[in-house]
């Protein structure tokens, strides 16, 4: 007998993202006025036309359960809404509404991977990504992508063998805000059919793009329907974090394992969400063009500013909300101020403490030596943010 934890467990890190809401929430209660650039949602309201839809589903008693993969009006809203978009066509029995994407990627993985299978990560990449492979038993194999954060096709077919279960990707990308082209879209479903492994695409950030770039969906490439889990949720694009609501599509026995994990923990999507995203798929979509509009107003002022600031480089930034940017040539330096940065961790904390700035370190996702920010914030709050990250920066190097 035994009162140790799991062995699984034991692999499994808390999540460095929650980790920090936690430090800046306590600071916060502290009396300190802290700039969260951390945290990954948008800051603009549900809009109100779907927030009136979850009050209307609470006032017409729509708060009981309902079937384990969602109600049908809204598998129809997402199946209508991939067809339009994406190009392509699912059935019912391929589509799941989850309690938020994450949950989605989460049931998808412990679906496909198991004990001895292999996942290939590129990476930056979310911070969640390899622990939800060994929570489901599985093995991340991290791959790093180009200088440019694209895919780097040759270092991924390189990591693939007989263990290989699938790839994850996650275009537009968090945390780099990199969009993966068309073209390297098709050469890795290529690679897929050919090697016969699953593409899980999270396509979370799917309309938050910019310029002339182009989300593009690997799962309508002729012959990867069924190879690919695509992943998407309300959270994002409609400002509903809080509602906890996203889907999984794919081949029906990848969906119905996918179900049984949701039956198990969750039981269903929760109703009153289920209503709200309705309307957010089939309502009106001028809130999301006016928020996507405004982040790339910030995304210009944020790029500009960053590039300013001495031995920081900023990449380009083609869609998603995040800056990640390079401050590898501050850390084993010694500054005017006495203080030596050894990481990337060391250079958040000390624009946390001194400057009241929370930011994330590059580390926290799989590339040491750079710092990601949120402008999921107003203009004020970034031009505030940006100067004391400025301020504490040059005080350093001075």
């Amino acid at each position: 007998m035994s009162t140790e934890l799991s062995a699984r467990m034991k692999n499994v890190s808390v999540s460095p993202t929650t980790a920090l809401f936690a430090k800046v929430d306590e600071l916060k209660r502290q009396g300190k006025e802290i700039i969260s650039l951390n945290v990954g949602e948008p800051d603009f309201p549900t809009p109100e036309n779907i927030k009136d839809a979850g009050i209307r589903a609470i006032r017409e008693n729509f708060t009981k359960y309902t079937t384990g993969n969602g109600i049908a009006p809204l598998r129809e809203a997402v199946i209508e809404k991939l067809k339009k978009d994406n190009g392509v066509t699912y059935e019912m029995n391929e589509v799941a509404i989850m309690t938020g994407a994450k949950q989605a990627l989460s049931a998808a993985l412990m679906a496909v991977a198991g004990d001895g299978d292999e996942v290939i990560i590129p990476v930056p990449c979310y911070v969640s990504y390899p622990d939800m492979v060994r929570l489901s038993g599985g093995t991340p194999v991290l791959v790093n992508k180009n200088e440019d954060f694209s895919l780097d096709l040759e270092a991924i077919e390189n990591a693939i063998n007989e263990k290989t279960k699938a790839v994850i990707i996650c275009s537009p990308d968090n945390p780099t805000g990199a969009v993966y082209s068309e073209e390297s879209l098709r050469k890795l479903a290529e690679l897929a059919i050919a090697r016969d492994i699953f593409i899980i695409s999270d396509e979370i950030y799917e309309k938050i793009i910019f310029g002339k770039n182009r989300h593009f969906s690997i799962a309508s490439v002729p012959g990867m329907k069924e190879r690919t889990i695509l992943v998407n949720g309300f959270s994002k694009t409609y400002s509903m974090t809080g509602w906890r609501m996203g889907y999984v599509c794919g081949r029906k026995d990848v969906i119905s394992s996918a179900i049984k994990v949701q039956s198990q923990t969750t039981t269903t999507p929760p109703s009153i969400s289920q209503m709200a995203s309705l309307e957010a798929l089939t309502g009106p979509q001028d809130s999301v063009a006016e928020m996507v509009s405004e982040f790339e107003k910030r995304r210009d002022y944020v790029y500009k500013r960053l590039n300013e600031i001495p031995d920081v480089v900023c990449g380009d930034i083609q869609g998603a909300f995040y800056a990640f940017f390079d401050v590898r040539k501050y850390i084993g330096f010694i500054g005017s101020d006495g203080i030596m940065f050894s990481d990337d961790k060391d250079i958040c904390s000390y624009l946390l403490e001194k400057y009241q700035v929370a930011t994330m370190p590059g580390s926290a996702y799989f590339a040491p030596g750079f710092i990601r920010i949120s402008f999921a914030s107003s203009m004020d709050t970034l031009k505030m943010a940006i100067d004391r990250i400025e301020m504490g920066l040059k005080a350093h190097k001075c």
